[in-house]
């Protein structure tokens, strides 16, 4: 068979993917007689496009799901997408705006036309950009958040946990984002470090010329103030007691009231209480009794409680007021100040705190089985660390704001009745609501019966991913149908930090709520992709590099490795596109290690004793790093997983085995070294797949014509045979013999060509392959000898002092100083060794296979020195 010169990664990517998809090697269907593995994608945005994150979290994904496969198991990989009700809004009303089309021009209904059109067009774009990695997802199974049937399924647990009285209508402080015009959560609320202003501001006490002077960074909120707060032990504001104050500029009496709340060692120790724009001032005014002034309007502008700067921006009277209260003599001073602010994740427009009449879930009815799953291990968090972040999240939850006021998503099944919003019934349908009604004696005409404007957070229907991607209906039906019964619970969960409490705390609550079980076994959770400067990858600073380029250039299967080379589970992977071209590079090794094998003549010439040697030897290896492989999987160690089959491919089977074996050039090698060599191939290729699998699928079938069923990609997964330590002792012994030989000859300039006698002297503690070392290393003779040879390179290896005496070409002063500078070296590393040996505290707290290897160093260079010494002296 004719093999290219160089590996061609776009060619072999797109005719293998096409493959696999024909022969629907990535589809799944129940089946008793298998045991099933199940892993369902965390769906992306259907706004979004393939970003460094996402090709770590569906590699990583795809690793686990193709191991899986090749081990016989039912793989399911479910693919799919998220509605993201905030964005892909704001998208469709961008575009409507570059149209001439305002969205209140609009019905709903004509608006979301609009939205679907988008979604049908830009929607796929990214599931097929994850097929150019290699994703091995059931794609007939891709599932969207608003699929009719998923929809239904969305509304049924709406109504189901409201009957439950988990589910209530009310109003409380929310974060408002006054970009997108709705409520959002707590979790979609990211706060950054900004620099400010915190102005000190004094209010007159009533009927006094006494002030208290209190400091904010919120000056525009004055003007919604109801309250001064001081701690009731402060004796510079007890003479206060009872009396009131007047809000500067608006001149409102407001009450002075008394709180622990208030630390007295903080700023004045007097804090103005604006109970509607902040969420503790809102708390504090639940508890006092206080009045409740909402100033803003929900586009971020002052409306007519502010009685000043109405229709005025809050950031513009923000600017504006400071010079007002100057001039009012309220002003004491202005200071930088550093300050945490919130901004909504989905448009980074700064927070408004907000009272406003939303739906919430009662959390606290839902999180106790979810909370104790992760605690007991029931729910498996990769790192372990995480369960701490989970658990304190769990036992300071809060109710969850799950409705929005958008057109884009599930409009919630809430239906109102006489003059506003006070009288409703919660029903699927405007029939079934009509039918409520009139079993409760209410009756009310069709036309008077109008449906909740607002739609539910997105949140609230991807928490159902695994139950209803599979089973639309079990929430009517209470009985998980066939699919859900055997793919429920997945197996793995691999996401990022930032959403477990968004989705993965979420889904475990579903999952026992509606099944009694959870809904995966183990959550593996990825690091945040960082530039090598290690900053965030982000549009806004131009770091991150085009995921798609990145793979025509390098080839899915490089990029796949260089995303691993460093992403350990739960730190961040510093990114740096040498990692992508080390990948290549490795793709170029496998390629170049094919051609030579394939290239090989073949003869009937009887198997040399030394390639019987290299194929157990190698065998061995592959066994030992088998086993490796399969604990780092067990352990979720992927990149290490990983870096153990490199080397295995790399050094031991591309240098050491394949050197070993390789006939003389232009020579035939004997049918059996070559047999033996494809089928070491095999045993790698296996290995690599998961990793690498265009590129292992390519080179298992020039390897061999195979039929169709035989595909690498369902090919069983190698199975650990017995481990002959002797024998990788052996050759370990070896190779160290050989590398010492190759480095002596590099410091000598000694051509690879020329043969060397190898003397030794002492008893070796091992049994060195004579021949190996011969081949690998240009030896032409071995010999024992009973005393140390003058004018001679030497090395220590496994108790005996080796020799290779000088050509007369060299240079004795020159050889002289390459020992003195190597003696010196070793006495100082020496030195550092027996300084931290006789580190009393290093000795008692590390580990004894630490402070073993830490002896054996300092035996090994004290042997050293005294060879080298005594090397010294015979020049």
């Amino acid at each position: 068979m004719s093999i290219a010169s160089k590996y061609q990664p776009t060619e072999v990517e797109n005719k293998w993917y096409k493959f696999w998809l024909e022969n629907k090697f990535f589809a799944s269907k129940p089946d008793p007689k298998k045991e099933p593995f199940t892993v369902v994608i965390p769906p992306p945005n259907v706004t979004g496009v393939l970003h460094m994150g996402h090709m770590l979290n569906n590699t990583i994904q795809d690793i686990l799901v193709r191991k899986a496969r090749m081990e016989g198991k039912n793989a399911c990989w479910l693919p799919g997408t998220d509605h993201a009700s905030i964005a892909t809004e704001a998208k469709v009303v961008n575009k409507l705006r570059a149209e001439g089309i305002k969205k209140s021009d609009l019905t709903r209904d004509e608006f979301l036309a609009h939205a679907f059109e988008w979604k049908d067009k830009h929607g796929g774009i990214i599931l097929e950009q994850l097929k150019k990695l290699g994703a091995s997802c059931d794609w007939d199974r891709t599932s969207f958040t608003m699929d009719p049937g998923y929809s239904e399924s969305v509304i049924d647990v709406f109504i189901d946990l409201y009957k439950k009285g988990y589910i209530y209508r009310g109003t409380r402080m929310v974060n408002w984002d006054s970009k997108a015009l709705t409520a959002v959560s707590d979790e979609e609320v990211i706060h950054k470090e900004v620099k400010g202003k915190l102005y000190y501001v004094r209010y007159q006490v009533e009927g006094t010329e006494e002030y208290i002077t209190i400091a904010t960074t919120r000056p525009e909120t004055i003007l919604a103030d109801t309250a001064v707060c001081v701690h009731p032990e402060d004796d510079r504001f007890k003479k206060f007691h009872g009396k009131r104050v007047i809000v500067p500029l608006v001149n409102r009496a407001v009450p002075l009231i008394t709180d622990e709340y208030v630390d007295l060692e903080f700023g004045t120790g007097a804090l103005k209480i604006t109970p509607a724009h902040d969420v503790n001032d809102y708390e504090l005014g639940e508890k006092h009794g206080l009045e409740l002034i909402n100033m803003l309007n929900p586009n971020g502008t002052l409306n007519e409680a502010a009685t000043m700067y109405v229709g005025k921006d809050r950031f513009a009277v923000r600017k504006k007021i400071p010079s007002d209260l100057e001039a009012a003599g309220a002003l004491v001073k202005i200071e930088d100040y550093d300050n945490k602010v919130g901004y909504s994740e989905r448009t980074d427009e700064v927070i408004e705190p907000r009272p406003s009449l939303q739906w919430f879930v009662d959390m606290k009815k839902l999180c106790g089985p979810a909370a104790k799953a992760v605690e007991t291990d029931e729910v498996k968090f990769h790192p372990p660390k995480f369960k701490n972040t989970y658990r304190h999240w769990m036992e300071n939850i809060k109710d969850w704001c799950i409705s929005r006021q958008l057109w884009w998503g599930h409009q919630i099944p809430a239906w109102y009745y006489g003059e506003g919003t006070e009288h409703f019934i919660v029903a699927k349908t405007k029939e079934e609501a009509l039918a409520e009604l009139k079993k409760k004696g209410i009756t009310v005409n069709s036309e008077d019966l109008r449906q909740d404007e607002d739609v539910l957070d997105t949140w609230f229907s991807s928490w159902l991913w695994p139950i209803s991607t599979f089973d639309s209906d079990l929430i009517r039906t209470g009985k998980p149908n066939e699919e859900l019964a055997y793919y429920y619970p997945t197996n793995d969960l691999v996401t990022a930090p930032e959403i477990m409490f968004f989705w993965v705390a979420r889904m475990i609550m579903a999952g026992y709520e509606y099944l009694g079980q959870k809904p995966f076994s183990n959550v593996y959770y990825t690091g945040i992709v960082r530039d090598k400067l290690g900053r965030k990858m982000s549009k806004s600073l131009g770091n991150s590099p085009d995921p798609i380029k990145l793979m025509e250039q390098y080839g899915a299967d490089g990029v796949r490795v260089g995303m691993l080379y460093s992403s350990p589970a739960g730190n961040d992977l510093l990114f740096d596109e040498s990692y992508c071209e080390q990948g290549r590079n490795f793709c170029n090794k496998i390629w170049n290690a094919l051609r030579l094998t394939q290239g090989w003549e073949q003869s009937d010439a009887a198997m040399p004793e030394l390639n019987k040697f290299a194929i157990d030897w190698i065998n061995n290896r592959i066994n030992e790093v088998l086993v490796q492989v399969n604990d780092h999987f067990s352990k979720y160690r992927l990149s290490d997983a990983l870096m153990a089959i490199y080397k295995l491919v790399w050094d031991d089977f591309c240098s050491w085995y394949l050197e070993t074996v390789k006939p003389p050039y232009g020579a035939p090698i004997d049918k059996e070294t070559f047999k033996a060599t494809n089928q070491i191939f095999e045993k790698l290729l296996k290995l690599l797949h998961p990793f690498m699998p265009f590129i292992s699928e390519e080179i298992w079938h020039i390897i061999k014509e195979r039929e169709v069923k035989d595909a690498l990609v369902t090919a069983p997964w190698p199975k650990v045979d017995a481990v002959d330590e002797d024998l990788l002792n052996q050759f370990g012994l070896s190779a160290a013999l050989v590398s010492n030989i190759r480095n002596i000859r590099n410091k000598a300039g000694l051509s690879p060509k020329e043969q060397l006698v190898l003397n030794y002297k002492g008893e070796l503690t091992g049994n060195p392959n004579w021949d190996l070392v011969k081949k690998l290393a240009g030896i032409s003779e071995v010999k024992q000898v009973p005393e140390e040879i003058a004018n001679a390179y030497s090395f220590v290896s496994s108790g005996a002092s080796f020799f290779i005496p000088f050509s007369e070409k060299i240079d004795v002063e020159a050889e002289k100083q390459k020992i003195e500078e190597e003696l010196n070296y070793t006495k100082g590393f020496l030195k550092s060794v027996q300084k931290k040996l006789a580190n009393e505290r290093f000795v008692s707290n590390a580990p004894e296979q630490v402070v073993a290897a830490e002896r054996k160093k300092e035996q090994d260079a004290i042997s050293k020195i005294e060879v080298l010494e005594s090397k010294l002296g015979s020049l």
